[in-house]
C-alpha cells in the first residue's frame, strides 16, 4: 500500500512538472515570437516606451490618447521622464527594455525568474516598453519600504487601492510614509506645473474616460473593477493574503490591458523574506482582538 502511494506520488510530481516546463517553454516561445516575428513585422516595438521617450513639458498631453506618443501619466511622471529625450531613441529603447528585463528577473528571483519571463503579460508588456513591470517592483518593495508606492500613485493613480492593506491593517505608519511623500512630490509639482495639473486632468484623464473603449482594452469600466479591487485587497488584509494587493492593482488600472496583467510578476517577491509584509503574525489581532476584561488580556 505505501509503495503503491509513493508511486502515485512520484507520478503526480512527474506530471506536474511536466505541465509547468511545458508552459514555461510556451510562455518562452511566445516572446520570441513577439520580438522575432511580430516586431519586424508590424514595428511596434516600445510603443508605450516611444511616449515616455518624446513626452515634451511644453505640452506632455497634445498627443490623443490611444495614438502613438500620447502621455497619460500625471506632471510628476512627465518631468521624470522629460529627461529620456536627451538620448537617440534607439539608445534609450535598449535602456528601457534592459531595465524592465532586469527587473523582471530581480521580481522572479533565482527560482522563478523564467516563469516570469514566460508568463505572456510580462512579454507584452516588455514588447511595448510599458511600466508594469516596474510598478509591479514598487508594489513588492512597498510592503517593507512604502515610500515605494510613490512611484504607482503619480503614474497610474487608481492602482494606489492597494494602499487599502496599510490602512484595514492599521499600519498607520507605512500608509503615512506612501501617502504623505506622494502628497510632498504633488504638492511641489502644483507649485511649479500647475498648468500641467490643469491639462492634465482635462486632456489625459477625461481623454481615458472617453476614449478608452474604442482602444484594444478588456473592455470593464474601471467604475466597475475599482470597488472590486477595494473590496478584494480588504478580504485580504485581513486575512492576510499579501496576494491581493497586486492583483487588486492590476484590476484597477486605469485602462486594463492584457500587458497590465504584467503586475502579477509581483507576486513571487513577495514571496520572498526580505519583501515579506512585516509583522504578519500580528494581523490575527484584527481578526481576533481580545476585548477589555477578558482574562489574561493585560499580563
Amino acid at each position: 500500500m505505501t509503495r503503491d502511494r509513493g508511486i502515485a506520488t512520484s507520478r503526480r510530481t512527474v506530471v506536474r512538472r511536466a505541465i509547468r516546463d511545458g508552459l514555461i517553454v510556451s510562455g518562452l516561445l511566445f516572446g520570441v515570437y513577439l520580438f522575432a516575428v511580430v516586431g519586424p513585422q508590424v514595428q511596434s516595438v516600445g510603443f508605450d516606451a516611444y511616449a515616455y521617450w518624446s513626452v515634451s513639458l511644453d505640452d506632455p498631453y497634445a498627443t490623443p490618447v490611444g495614438q502613438l506618443g500620447a502621455f497619460p501619466y500625471t506632471p510628476v511622471a512627465a518631468r521624470l521622464f522629460a529627461a529620456a529625450g536627451a538620448l537617440a531613441w534607439p539608445t534609450f529603447l535598449w535602456l528601457w527594455l534592459a531595465v524592465l528585463l532586469g527587473t523582471a528577473v530581480w521580481l522572479g528571483g533565482w527560482r522563478w525568474w523564467l516563469a516570469v519571463l514566460a508568463f505572456p503579460p510580462v512579454a507584452l508588456d516588455l514588447y511595448h516598453g510599458n511600466i508594469h513591470l516596474l510598478m509591479a517592483a514598487a508594489i513588492a518593495l512597498g510592503f517593507r519600504y512604502p515610500a515605494a508606492w510613490a512611484f504607482v500613485l503619480v503614474t497610474k493613480v487608481t492602482p494606489g487601492v492597494g494602499l487599502l492593506w496599510f490602512a484595514v491593517r492599521r499600519e498607520w505608519r507605512n500608509l503615512a510614509i506612501a501617502c504623505g511623500l506622494t502628497a510632498a512630490i504633488v504638492a511641489v509639482s502644483l507649485m511649479v506645473d500647475a498648468r500641467l495639473w490643469a491639462t492634465w486632468l482635462e486632456n489625459a484623464v477625461g481623454g481615458t474616460l472617453r476614449e478608452g473603449a474604442a482602444q484594444s482594452q478588456i473592455d470593464i469600466p474601471l467604475l466597475i473593477r475599482l470597488p472590486i479591487a477595494a473590496a478584494l485587497v480588504i478580504w485580504g488584509a485581513r486575512t492576510d493574503r499579501s496576494w491581493t494587493v497586486p492583483v487588486s492593482a492590476a484590476l484597477a488600472l486605469p485602462v486594463l490591458w492584457l500587458s497590465g496583467f504584467a503586475i502579477l510578476a509581483a507576486l513571487p517577491a513577495i514571496l520572498r523574506p526580505e519583501l515579506r509584509p512585516a509583522g504578519r503574525a500580528a494581523t490575527s489581532t484584527l481578526a481576533a482582538r481580545p476585548s477589555r476584561g477578558t482574562a489574561g488580556a493585560a499580563t
